[in-house]
């Protein structure tokens, strides 16, 4: 199966767009489920760091980790899920569109393991791209605010 992709334009520049999406402390601001986010080591993530991800899942909250696989602020972002039976494909990229106007596209895949292998296709995947539109149009709205938090 490919990649969920979905797009969104927002009213700010691509660095406050890249900085703010790629942000784990703040996904749960944006994402469905999400609970908590951290960078093991709090600074510029490089190729390689890891992030911590806790989401509410079926009355519980999971915790998964996941580590950059490529990064090129502004523009690209890269995480590949690296424990649980689900694990994400995320591929982030953020064009200038003008000065205050970016296009964020996010390509989301998942990969199965052991019991993952049957939710992926049957669960996962459809979630997945049922919330994605909705969590951009979030995005979207807490990024325009006049004050806002998200700056």
């Amino acid at each position: 199966m490919s990649a969920i992709t979905v797009s969104v334009e927002v009213e700010r520049s691509a660095p406050d767009v890249f900085d703010y999406a790629t942000d784990p402390t703040r996904f749960y601001e944006w994402q469905q489920g999400v609970v908590s986010g951290e960078l093991e080591q709090p600074g510029i993530p490089e190729v390689g760091a890891r992030c911590r991800t806790a989401r509410r899942i079926g009355g519980a909250t999971r915790d998964s980790t996941s580590e950059v696989t490529h990064i090129r602020p502004a523009e690209h972002w890269g995480v590949r899920g690296i424990d649980g039976p689900i694990r994400a494909v995320v591929d982030l990229t953020v064009e200038p569109l003008a000065p205050a106007l970016t296009r964020l596209t996010i390509n989301v895949d998942f990969e199965g393991h052991g019991i993952g292998r049957l939710l992926v296709p049957l669960v996962v995947r459809r979630q997945a791209a049922a919330e994605m539109p909705a969590n951009l149009q979030l995005l979207k709205r807490r990024l325009e605010l006049p004050d806002s938090a998200a700056r």
